[in-house]
């Protein structure tokens, strides 16, 4: 893109993005990076996002979502502001991991993939956050929470819920 051309990414993310091309030989190897920042900036991979990440790199809109649609990771739909991904990959679920998830769905009133009316918060399982040693263990947006019992969630959900309405960070 020219610098004269219109973004829908902020000054800075708009840098960074183009710093990511030149930074490989080949433009579609910087792809995965800029989808992930992107979602972190606007919160999901909207049509807009996927168009003009294609247009950054010079490939095509169905490029980038063939590549987009094989990473669970990677969102075509908003998300909460706290996106709360919960392990049942074995070590978890062997640790109780199950009974997280279902503490969490309970509390929030929504299954996998879904968001509060507020907006505040999503769930998912996940295959696995890389935390088998403190199992059950989530993730919260790039936060993470380990060696958890179905008690504790509510705790951590009004911690979440504090830092949302900005009355106290979470710790």
């Amino acid at each position: 893109m020219s610098p004269e051309t219109m973004t829908l990414f902020s000054p800075r993310l708009a840098a960074r993005l183009d710093a990511l091309v030149q930074k490989y030989p080949v433009k579609r190897s910087a792809l995965i990076p800029m989808l992930l920042y992107a979602q972190d900036e606007v919160g999901y991979l909207s049509d807009a996002v996927i168009s003009e990440v294609a247009e950054r790199i010079g490939i095509t809109e169905l490029d980038v979502r063939n590549v987009a649609t094989y990473y669970s990771m990677l969102r075509f739909k908003p998300a909460g502001k706290f996106n709360i991904q919960v392990c049942t990959n074995i070590s978890c679920m062997l640790r109780g991991g199950y009974e997280v998830y279902e503490r969490f769905q309970e509390e929030l009133g929504i299954g996998h993939k879904g968001v509060t009316a507020d907006g505040v918060f999503s769930l998912e399982e996940v295959e696995c956050i890389g935390a088998c040693c403190w199992a059950p263990a989530i993730q919260v947006n790039y936060d993470f929470h380990d060696e958890l019992k179905p008690e504790l969630v509510r705790g951590i959900l009004d911690g979440y819920r504090f830092q949302a309405e900005g009355k106290a960070p979470h710790a």
